[in-house]
């Protein structure tokens, strides 16, 4: 048995420290072990989707997709939920498939003269009025269907962004207390398409090693019952686990404190809802504003209150520095922007499709799109997997 140098007992080997790596027993730095908060990823990418809603010019949604798609491939982190994003976006593209599919076989509301082909049209009875199976296909109805399709898309892959970029179970640690049990079940409900996704890829690769089908219907029914099956051994472990850790007690506040929560959270909840209404209509110009911030401060004054009854702590909770706060402005400039451009430029967000014409890029818009870019550069990189496999010793 051989005896290594620095060691007094044979057999045993002292492992050298990787090259750039901390000492043992070093304090890990609050940048590598935090990162982003993952409300500003959810925040930035809420706002691209919201600017996406404000266009429908193809070469806008074209470029706010790029930009969601450049961040995420510079900024994904190395974690089994953040391959979610390539599923957002084949979704987007069946979406995109199926309003043309159905706008050639249904028909469109646009009227045409260019036509494309004409398909045999099904004669439906008389109470089927403005209803049509087959008939002529032409390209201001499908124009008109791809730019409305391509912004439900965008949106789609906007919120794949935000899955792939944000952890959940952060996001659910930054929640305030009062919020903290909807925010299990929203959590939960949003890591389900991750987690399926990791199935189907794990039982795939499986399939394969054995020598099986993996792909068609026949592997796709092989494959449809363990996934379900791991779901619901993944939720029965999950109910377990929140049980043990004792989900769902609260604590004991004065009823005047629960009533006075009541009327806040309600009320901030009506005025949010009426402020919003007036700020997004012409007549309620003069009390939208003032009406959503009180809706918002009454509604936060709820939230602060019913934190009271959650018997939860935080360890090492996520900061909100100052980068959060630069990725989150970057957002919602680009969707305040894309707003004024709206109202004064519609033309330009709206290409019109009777006449047919061609869309053009308008140019401060599509800058103001460019800012979206800037969490590329003002977060932290993903740290690199490690290879933890060790070379043998001779």
């Amino acid at each position: 048995m051989r005896e290594s140098r620095g060691s007094g007992r044979p057999g045993l080997t002292r492992s050298r420290p990787e090259r750039g790596a901390p000492p043992a027993g070093a304090p890990v730095p609050r940048s590598r072990r935090a990162g982003l908060h993952p409300g500003a990823w959810w925040l930035w990418a809420l706002a691209l989707g919201t600017a996406a809603t404000r266009t429908t010019n193809p070469l806008l949604l074209a470029l706010l997709i790029t930009v969601s798609g450049y961040v995420v491939a510079v900024r994904r982190p190395h974690t089994p939920w953040a391959r979610s994003y390539g599923a957002f976006v084949k979704l987007a593209v069946a979406v995109l498939v199926l309003r043309l599919a159905f706008a050639i076989v249904l028909g469109s509301p646009i009227p045409g003269t260019h036509t494309l082909f004409t398909l045999p049209e099904v004669p439906l009875p008389g109470w089927a009025q403005g209803i049509r199976l087959g008939g002529r296909v032409t390209a201001e109805g499908l124009t008109f269907a791809l730019y409305d399709a391509l912004r439900l898309a965008a949106l789609l892959i906007c919120v794949g962004a935000a899955n792939a970029l944000a952890s959940p179970s952060r996001l659910l640690k930054s929640l305030p207390g009062a919020l903290y049990e909807l925010g299990v079940a929203v959590v939960v409900a949003l890591t389900f398409a991750p987690n399926l996704i990791t199935d189907v890829r794990r039982l795939r690769a499986a399939r394969r090693l054995r020598g099986r089908p993996d792909k068609g219907l026949r592997g796709l029914l092989q494959v449809g019952l363990p996934v379900l099956e791991g779901a619901l051994e993944r939720s029965v472990s999950l109910a377990a686990a929140m049980d043990a850790r004792g989900y769902g007690r609260t604590a004991e506040v004065p009823p005047a404190v629960r009533r006075t929560t009541a009327a806040l959270t309600l009320g901030g909840l009506i005025g949010v809802c009426a402020g919003t209404y007036g700020v997004l209509t012409a007549e309620g110009g003069s009390y939208g504003l003032p009406v959503l911030l009180a809706g918002v401060a009454a509604a936060l004054a709820g939230l602060r209150l019913g934190g009271r009854r959650t018997l939860r702590t935080r360890y090492r909770p996520d900061p909100w520095d100052a980068r959060a706060w630069l990725v989150t402005a970057s957002g919602a400039v680009v969707a305040a922007l894309l707003v004024l451009a709206g109202a004064r430029d519609p033309g330009g967000l709206h290409p019109g499709v009777v006449p047919l014409v061609a869309p053009t890029l308008p140019l401060w818009p599509a800058a103001a799109v460019l800012i979206g870019l800037l969490p590329a550069f003002v977060t932290p990189a993903p740290e690199a997997v490690r290879d933890t496999r060790k070379e043998p010793t001779p």
